[in-house]
């Protein structure tokens, strides 16, 4: 009776712009700065991001599936399939499936978001200024290594966010997304602005954006299709109920598969321009550009150190990634937080509270991950928690969980596609034709499990 009472008074956008903003936070993350122009340079430039666009597109669907779903039943992941599954099923088993990749996933983001914010106030001050590069991956080990500073940051991180969400989600979450993703492209298309017009730069836009056949070539088709598959899957955002609570709080003045599209074309856009910082500015100073941890934390420090006032673009560089780490914590907040609403009445606030502490304890481990627990190797060589808590999200909650979507939405047992495309096409706008039922029921589950197994492949193989 109280998941009913709650579902009437569910809170809604303000603006189809809020439910953009905030679909498009979940989806830009880390993955866009620090993979997307690695994995882009190293597989041909301009000719890989063609074959990321065709799987960006190919994975799509499930963002609509998401969508669909949370709009159709006013609920997050709690109760949609309770209230869209056939009557004597058992969909509805999978209700928690929600809660537990969102805490997985959190329960490291925030540690690597507090990175963020750490070196955000470092820059500001002015420490990282005149480092050498080895002095800036020194700095970034001790922050690693330090288990105050690491508590200190996750928590202010973990604070902040849930902070947020109890507000509500139009005085709260929406007000606050919106000015963040405004700020996060202003700076970004500052950034961007600063760094082409530097010497050398046209070098690094050319090794970006134009084809090179020879390295598409020696990758092999294999490595190409797993990297532009497993980049536009996991950069979506998609397979851990985020898009179903956000879908719930969409009117239906407008169909879904041209709002999913919207999405994936901010979420390319910050992607493209985040290329477009890097390799001019990398080139520009004679720097190799890296990926993951490495190019954020102490290759791109070096890029900053070398340009004029370095402090100032490094500074507005970290507080764009704060911004971008930020967005997407207090949306998979909002799923968390709905999803206990939506089983058991409890206020927001009073959930805010309850989940912020619960998770605040769960992340530990991993920013301990450098020091207490320093010698845990859970996945062998030099692996650290946070590895582990990743490999668990992006190759196994995350492609599973999109796979038990398109299930849902695409058999006779399940939601169907007569009921799910009826709800995509509801309102102006894009219309998903009838003709993609085949591709639903049987090209996009391969695919998905292509990406499930090509994950354990990398990791272990």
């Amino acid at each position: 009776m109280a998941s009913s009472q709650n579902s009437q008074r569910r809170e809604t956008f303000s603006s189809r712009f809020g439910f953009l903003m905030l679909s498009a936070a979940c989806a830009i993350g880390l993955g866009n700065v620090w993979r997307f122009p690695f994995i882009t340079g190293k597989y041909g430039g301009g000719i890989f991001v063609l074959v990321y666009l065709l799987f960006l597109l190919a994975v799509l669907p499930v963002m609509i599936m998401e969508f669909a779903m949370g709009r159709a039943s006013a609920s997050s992941m709690a109760r949609c399939f309770h209230r869209l599954e056939p009557e004597g099923s058992s969909w509805h088993r999978f209700s928690w499936y929600s809660l537990i990749g969102c805490y997985a996933l959190m329960m490291f983001y925030t540690t690597v978001s507090g990175w963020m914010l750490a070196y955000c106030f470092s820059m500001f001050q002015g420490e990282l200024a005149d480092l050498s590069a080895g002095a800036i991956g020194q700095f970034f080990g001790e922050l690693l290594r330090d288990e105050k500073r690491q508590i200190f940051y996750m928590s202010v991180c973990t604070l902040i966010c849930f902070g947020i969400n109890a507000l509500g989600l139009r005085r709260g979450v929406e007000r606050i997304i919106n000015i963040m993703m405004t700020g996060l492209f202003l700076m970004l298309f500052v950034l961007v602005l600063r760094v082409l017009f530097l010497p050398g730069a046209g070098e690094g836009l050319a090794y970006f954006l134009l084809p090179d056949w020879q390295r598409f070539f020696a990758a092999g088709p294999f490595e190409i299709c797993n990297a532009a598959m497993s980049q536009a899957f996991f950069t979506l955002g998609i397979g851990i109920g985020c898009m179903t609570t956000i879908g719930s709080y969409y009117a239906k003045e407008k169909s879904l598969t041209g709002e999913a599209l919207w999405v994936a074309l901010l979420d390319t856009v910050v992607a493209v321009m985040a290329g477009l910082l890097i390799f001019p500015a990398c080139f520009a100073f004679g720097v190799n550009p890296d990926s993951g941890p490495g190019l954020v934390f102490i290759t791109l420090p070096n890029v900053f150190n070398s340009m004029p006032n370095g402090s100032l673009w490094g500074a507005l560089f970290f507080l764009f990634m704060t911004f971008a780490s930020f967005s997407t914590v207090i949306a998979v907040f909002e799923t968390i937080i709905s999803h206990t609403q939506d089983v058991s009445g409890l206020s927001r606030p009073k959930a805010a509270m309850l989940h912020c502490g619960l998770l605040w304890l769960l992340s530990l481990p991993c920013a301990l991950g450098w020091s207490y627990f320093a010698n845990l190797h859970p996945l062998g060589g030099d692996s650290t928690i946070l590895d582990l808590e990743d490999f668990l999200v992006s190759s196994n909650l995350l492609p599973l969980g999109a796979l038990l979507f398109t299930l849902f939405c695409s058999l006779r047992c399940g939601w169907g596609w007569d009921n799910f495309i009826t709800e995509v096409n509801q309102g102006s706008g894009l219309k998903l034709p009838n003709w993609f039922r085949g591709y639903l029921r049987w090209v996009l589950p391969i695919l998905l499990l292509f990406v499930f197994a090509a994950g354990y492949l990398e990791r272990f193989a």
